[in-house]
C-alpha cells in the first residue's frame, strides 16, 4: 500500500473556500487503477494559516505514479492554479510506503 499526501497552508478565513474547491471538483480518482480511497484533512490553525492535507491511498507506489502521469490527473488539475490568493505557498508532497 502507498499513501500520498499533499500539505496545504491555507490563508485564515479561506478554509471553507478551500473545502468547497475540493468538494466541487471532479478528481477522476475512481477511474484510476490502484486507487483505494481519498480524504481531505483539516488540521490546526496558527496566526498565519490553517493546515490541510489531501490523503489518498493506493495499491502501490506504481499505481500512484501511474495516476500522476495519466490523462485523468491532467484533467483533475487543469484549474489548480486558480484561487492562488488562498494558498500560502505551494503544497508540500509526502509519500509513504507501508512497512508493517
Amino acid at each position: 500500500m502507498y499513501i500520498a499526501m499533499n500539505r496545504f497552508k491555507i490563508r485564515l478565513g479561506s478554509e471553507q473556500e478551500f473545502i468547497d474547491i475540493w468538494k466541487n471538483r471532479e478528481t477522476y480518482l475512481d477511474t484510476v487503477p490502484g486507487f483505494q480511497s481519498f480524504n481531505l484533512l483539516q488540521g490546526a490553525s496558527n496566526d498565519e494559516y490553517t493546515l490541510f492535507a489531501s490523503h489518498s491511498v493506493w495499491d502501490s507506489r506504481q499505481a500512484f505514479e501511474g495516476w500522476t502521469q495519466s490523462e485523468q490527473f491532467r484533467k483533475a488539475h487543469a484549474n489548480a492554479r486558480g484561487n492562488k490568493e488562498i494558498y500560502l505557498g505551494a503544497p508540500n508532497f509526502e509519500g509513504f510506503e507501508t512497512c508493517l
